[in-house]
């Protein structure tokens, strides 16, 4: 899918009705491949068409917002704000129990803890004892916790608190006079995400590759790694909840 020039189109052309229907039109696709990536994950009663019409919503504020100035390509911010409709509209319908957030949570905050101690990621049996469960208990939890990882790494500093629903590439899109602190800017949050992701042990790194930079399903990372789907899941969530814990960590150092 070609960029569209939209560095040539002035206000008043970006909410003509006609270019608005040309650009929805193109990226139709887009907003379907990116909510249907989602809703693979997601349980059956949530209707695809329901995402879908959420991200039409999400490109529209994209045109009516984008700016050629920050030197960000459309299809970028376009993709940013597609995910970023579906998600919001995910959250109002409240579909994860806050009982899956809070279990979320606590294997957060115990890979941060082990992790920040050891220097070195935590295998699955240190965190289970730094828990205090079982390693069976402790694969149940990430089971169950697998629709929280379902977010992509656009959402690593989302806060699960009502105070804070801003996420990560909403701070590098952000005009540098608002960036908080001035404390952070867009090289170094690469950096930070790229550090964090060649820190995660091998088969969570090969899963988050796959996952998000060559965009195969879970089934398919199955096929390529020889292991189940359900494992794949259960391997990515245990890479994002490493991810979310060091990026809370990060967006908290930012706040203060």
């Amino acid at each position: 899918m070609q960029d569209m020039a939209f560095p040539d189109l002035t206000e008043e052309q970006k909410l003509n009705p006609k270019v608005r229907a040309k650009v929805i039109n193109e990226f139709s696709p887009l907003i379907k491949y990116i909510a249907s990536r989602i809703a693979i994950r997601l349980p059956p009663h949530i209707d695809l068409n329901d995402l879908i019409n959420a991200g039409v919503i999400g490109l529209i504020d994209a045109i009516e917002k984008f700016d050629a100035t920050k030197q960000i390509k459309f299809k970028t911010y376009a993709e940013f704000r597609i995910r970023g409709a579906i998600l919001d509209e995910l959250r109002s319908m409240d579909w994860v129990p806050r009982s899956v957030r809070q279990k979320a949570r606590k294997v957060e905050d115990a890979y941060a803890r082990l992790e920040y101690t050891l220097g070195r990621p935590a295998s699955d049996a240190e965190v289970a004892s730094e828990m205090k469960v079982d390693i069976d208990t402790f694969h149940k939890l990430l089971s169950e916790t697998a629709s929280v990882s379902l977010l992509s790494l656009d959402d690593l500093g989302e806060d699960d608190s009502d105070l804070s629903k801003r996420n990560l590439l909403e701070y590098i899109l952000q005009d540098e006079k608002d960036w908080p602190s001035h404390k952070i800017r867009y090289a170094e949050v690469r950096e930070i995400v790229a550090k964090g992701i060649q820190a995660l042990p091998d088969k969570e790194r090969m899963v988050i590759s796959l996952y998000y930079y060559d965009e195969l399903t879970m089934k398919e990372i199955g096929h390529v790694l020889k292991f189940t789907e359900s494992r794949v899941s259960q391997i990515h969530t245990k890479a994002i909840l490493r991810l979310r814990s060091k990026m809370q960590k990060l967006f908290k150092e930012i706040k203060a």
